[in-house]
């Protein structure tokens, strides 16, 4: 048997749901877990299907033998095959708590990606990451080579076959030509305190404002600066006995699990874009448990 998730995106209308489990019942598959949702005031319809093919259909009969509801409806959908491992590109600069998160989740299975490497402005992680077998990538960036720098990720993206891109606390500002070439395939992690505290240093400004909620945002890229589709986001309660340092120390661990829940959600097909928004579906039997670990 193989597993599969379908992805759709259409016009909201009647009979959606009967042709798409009509289709699945007629290739003797067995739908798992279903997940919908109309939204009324764009008019958009989403679903995600997860199916197991009892009579073995491979995936391109399955592909082939949609056309025709997909056109009926005129969707925007995908078929992919459950055990197939999104290619993913780390970004890193010089905070690596959300980098030695992933690489742990990944080295224990609890979040199944392929990592196809490292790209960083600096070097300090370069050596945990070759020992573990992960390429790294040194691209510096300066205000004059900047096109030259994306110009050379590109080339790291294109020649690894990466499907999407985390950004694991890099800090810098990718150009709006690379944010919308990239759209829907770049995830990024902040804290939450933006647009209050601007600029270096914000859990310290937050920690003199006595800020009690500290939290994170992972969100897709696009060329509006933090203002991306949001996936994920957590907050963790502080009190007036705890440090600056505290601060910096709980920020980081909400950074680290929002980032990898909002990977978890995008390489299981649970997230779609609605405009400014996102539609993220709950996770599906199976995936559940490893993603509860955050």
């Amino acid at each position: 048997m193989k597993s599969y998730v379908l992805t759709v995106t259409c016009k909201s209308t009647r009979g959606i749901v009967a042709a798409i489990s009509g289709f699945l019942a007629d290739k003797g598959c067995n739908i798992i877990d279903s997940s919908q949702f109309d939204d009324l005031d764009t008019g958009k319809f989403f679903m995600r299907v997860s199916f197991i093919s009892e009579e073995g259909v491979a995936k391109p009969a399955l592909l082939e033998g949609f056309k025709p509801v997909a056109d009926t409806f005129g969707m925007e959908w995908e078929i992919f095959d459950s055990e197939e491992r999104v290619k993913v590109l780390l970004m890193v600069s010089r905070f690596g708590h959300c980098l030695n998160d992933l690489l742990y989740r990944w080295k224990i299975g609890a979040l199944p990606i392929d990592i196809v490497g490292v790209v960083s402005n600096h070097f300090d992680y370069q050596k945990q990451v070759v020992n573990n077998d992960i390429p790294f990538h040194h691209i510096k960036v300066t205000k004059e080579n900047k096109p030259q720098a994306e110009a050379q990720l590109m080339d790291v993206v294109e020649s690894t076959g990466t499907e999407l891109v985390v950004l694991a606390r890099y800090m810098q500002v990718l150009s709006d030509q690379l944010c919308q070439k990239m759209s829907g395939r770049i995830i990024n992690i902040h804290h939450s305190f933006l647009p209050s505290f601007k600029g270096a240093n914000p859990y310290k400004q937050a920690y003199t404002r006595g800020v009690k909620l500290i939290g994170a945002t992972a969100h897709y890229v696009t060329a509006d600066l933090d203002e991306g589709p949001i996936i994920e986001q957590d907050t963790v309660r502080i009190t007036h006995a705890q440090s600056a340092d505290d601060y910096v120390s709980l920020g980081r661990d909400v950074e680290s699990q929002v980032l990898a829940r909002a990977i978890h959600a995008h390489i299981h097909h649970r997230t779609f874009i609605n405009g400014n928004r996102t539609v993220v579906f709950p996770p599906s039997p199976g995936s559940y448990a490893s993603e509860r670990m955050g």
